[in-house]
C-alpha cells in the first residue's frame, strides 16, 4: 500500500474527520457492513465517503434508473437506492450466491426491497437481459475487473445520453500506469480505460483516491451521444 504506515494511519483519520462532520452512515449501513463480515464477505466494499459520493452523484444526475455491476454485501446498493425518486429503480447483478444472500438481507433491513431487484448469476450472462429494459442513467461497475471491457460495452447499449458510467478500483495501488503488468484485473481495467478514452461518445476523467480503503481510484464517463 502507498504512503507507508504513517501515511495510511493519516489517510484513515483524515476520512474519520470528513465522515463525521458530512457522512450519515446510519444503522442500516453500519448493520450492512457488519453482517457482510460476519458472513465472510471480503472487505472490498466503499468506504462510507465514497458511498455518500455515489449518492451525490446519482441525485446530481436526477437518476431514476441505476445499473450496479457487483453487489457484494449491498453497501454501495444501499447509498445508491437512497438517491433514487418515488417509482425508481435499481437492478444490481452478483454471482456469489452469499454476496446475494447477503446483501438481500441488508437491502431489507434499509426498507428498500421496493426500489431494489437482485440478480443472480455471472454478469456477462445476465446483461443481454436488460436490454428490454428502459436505459439506465446511471452505471456503477464493481466486479472482476478482467471483464471490465465487456461490461462498458453492455454499459453503452443500456445507456443513452446524458448517463453517467462510473468504474471503481482503477489505480491499483499505482499498477496502472505499468504496460507490461501480468496482473489480470490491472490489465482489464487498463484496456477498460483506453477504451473509454477511444469511444467518440464518452467524455470521461479519472480521480486517485486515499483514505480508510487505501490507494486507489475511479473513473466516471458521461455518455455524450
Amino acid at each position: 500500500m502507498r504512503g507507508g504506515p504513517v501515511g495510511q494511519r493519516t489517510w484513515t483519520a483524515v476520512d474519520a474527520y470528513f465522515d463525521g462532520l458530512l457522512v450519515d452512515e446510519d444503522e442500516a449501513l453500519k448493520a450492512a457492513t457488519a453482517a457482510s463480515g460476519a458472513a465472510g464477505l471480503p472487505a472490498h466494499q466503499v468506504a462510507p465517503n465514497q458511498g455518500k459520493l455515489l449518492h451525490l452523484l446519482a441525485r446530481i444526475r436526477g437518476a431514476r434508473t441505476i445499473l450496479e455491476i457487483g453487489t457484494l454485501g449491498g453497501y454501495s446498493t444501499i447509498w445508491l437506492a437512497r438517491a433514487l425518486p418515488e417509482g425508481g429503480r435499481l437492478v444490481t447483478l452478483e454471482a456469489d450466491e452469499r454476496c446475494a444472500d447477503t446483501a438481500a438481507a441488508n437491502i431489507a433491513r434499509a426498507g428498500l426491497e421496493d426500489r431494489v431487484e437482485i440478480r443472480r448469476g455471472r454478469a456477462v450472462d445476465l446483461l443481454p437481459g436488460l436490454t428490454g429494459l428502459d436505459p439506465f442513467d446511471l452505471v456503477f461497475i464493481d466486479a472482476d475487473k478482467p471483464s471490465n471491457p465487456e461490461y462498458l460495452q453492455w454499459a453503452l447499449k443500456l445507456t443513452r445520453p446524458g448517463s453517467v458510467i462510473i468504474g471503481d478500483n482503477v489505480v491499483r495501488d499505482g499498477a496502472v500506469v505499468d504496460p507490461a503488468a501480468d496482473d489480470p484485473r490491472v490489465r482489464g481495467v487498463r484496456r477498460f480505460t483506453e477504451l473509454i478514452a477511444e469511444h467518440p461518445r464518452l467524455t470521461a476523467t479519472a480521480l486517485q483516491t486515499v483514505g480508510a480503503k487505501g490507494y486507489d481510484g475511479f473513473v466516471m464517463a458521461l455518455v455524450t451521444d
